[in-house]
């Protein structure tokens, strides 16, 4: 998809580069014409089919620039409303009509640039003064004999104004559409890559920091067990590292480039992080705390490989999530259960992950923080329950437990199918 985007705006950005070439082109072309209609059409009709011409092929190539689009269509506008008021009389002959014609063709392909690019307001403005000279332009051919029939012609050919109008007004909604769509592309890759980082990386890292805790506890006493503690540290930290170099591997691997200082030939194309990923997950949980950590979790690979992609991804950041949850607000917890396990079958075959943990001691609560995530923007709980419920799912958490001993509970049920 990434390589697709980048072929549409490659094309996109060509067809741009072409449009100022082919209007210098046909500018060449429109002034031989116009001193050739001079003769036979009368040089009051000539002229201003010339610079209704040259106005139009002018903003479609330089309408970037500042004040083009005001300059061409005002000397445009001056140019027809001269000839309209002070061109020869009402004729018949077929060169002064096809002269005609292509002015007012001219002045309807500049109202529909002028309400493609220009400012609202301006738009309004200049849209109404040529739309008016393009209705009215054909009273030079032929002058109804009454006003209303006059105001009636015109009114009728107003219509083809409206037209090119609406025509630019509705490519400018497009553009704008678009832009607003890369904005919010842009913004969902930002705050998907901001949660991957705290999904990921704060797991990793708050183990280093109840490790190096550990480690100036025992460091007076116990000198010699400060050793093992420094190698975790050690593998928390290249997990921390790894953890935001695959994610950055993939968002930028999203949109068809590849990562810095990488060989795209022997590079694996990064893969979402999965079930067999929670064992990782739980061991190093395990290896950083005292608690008795249990899981359970069929890990035969059929049974993993049955899982979809997706699924397994929104699985395992949930199972991340509450361990880090534990270990910064109930470290002292003294048992920890991860259950990953079909079921239970209800209209449709679901995978339920929860993440269970004991009263913690020492003070600490297990209610109430581990669910509280107020930070603006924060991807924690409130994050994975939206992400769930994207997927037909739902998360929930809150206390569990009884005769006031209560601990805390993460509950994710997530549709296969």
């Amino acid at each position: 998809m990434g390589t697709n985007t980048g072929t549409g705006a490659a094309r996109g950005r060509l067809r741009e580069r072409a449009v100022g070439p082919v209007c210098a082109v046909l500018a060449f072309c429109v002034v031989p014409a116009g001193l050739l209609a001079g003769p036979s059409a009368g040089w009051r009709a000539a002229l201003p089919m010339t610079v209704a011409v040259l106005g139009a092929l002018a903003v479609a190539a330089l309408h970037t620039r500042d004040r083009i689009i005001p300059v061409a269509a005002t000397a445009v506008a001056l140019s027809s409303a001269l000839g309209t008021l002070f061109g020869d009389p009402p004729t018949l002959e077929t060169a002064t009509g096809v002269a005609t014609l292509v002015e007012i063709t001219g002045l309807l392909l500049l109202v529909c640039l002028v309400a493609r690019y220009a400012g609202t307001r301006q738009a309004l403005v200049l849209c109404t003064v040529l739309g008016a000279l393009a209705s009215t332009a054909l009273l030079r051919l032929h002058l109804p004999p009454t006003v209303m029939e006059a105001a009636a012609q015109s009114s009728f050919f107003a219509l083809g104004a409206i037209a090119a109008a609406a025509t630019g007004g509705g490519l400018r909604a497009l553009e704008t559409r678009r832009i607003r769509a890369v904005h919010e592309a842009r913004r969902s890759q930002r705050l998907q890559l901001a949660g991957d980082l705290h999904d990921f990386v704060a797991h990793d890292v708050s183990g280093i920091v109840v490790l190096a805790q550990a480690a100036q506890v025992i460091g007076t006493d116990r000198p010699e067990e400060v050793l093992p503690l420094l190698r975790q540290i050690e593998a928390s930290g290249l997990q921390a590292l790894g953890s935001m170099d695959r994610t950055v591997h993939m968002l930028r691997s999203s949109d068809g480039t590849a990562p810095a200082g990488r060989d795209t030939t022997d590079a694996s194309p990064p893969v979402a992080y999965g079930l067999e990923d929670i064992v990782d997950a739980v061991d190093r949980f395990r290896t950083a705390g005292r608690a008795d950590v249990r899981l359970d979790m069929d890990r035969s690979p059929e049974r993993m490989g049955r899982i979809p992609r997706e699924v397994a991804s929104t699985a395992h950041r949930v199972v991340v999530e509450a361990l880090t949850n534990i270990r910064r607000h109930a470290g002292t917890a003294p048992w920890v259960t991860v259950s990953v396990t079909p079921g239970p079958e209800r209209p449709r075959p679901v995978l339920t992950v929860s993440v269970t943990n004991g009263p913690p001691t020492s003070g600490e609560t297990a209610g109430g923080r581990l669910g509280d995530r107020e930070r603006p923007r924060a991807s924690g709980l409130r994050g994975l329950a939206e992400r769930a419920r994207a997927l037909g799912g739902t998360l929930e958490s809150g206390v569990h437990g009884e005769h006031g001993e209560h601990g805390w509970r993460v509950t994710a049920v997530l549709p296969l199918d």
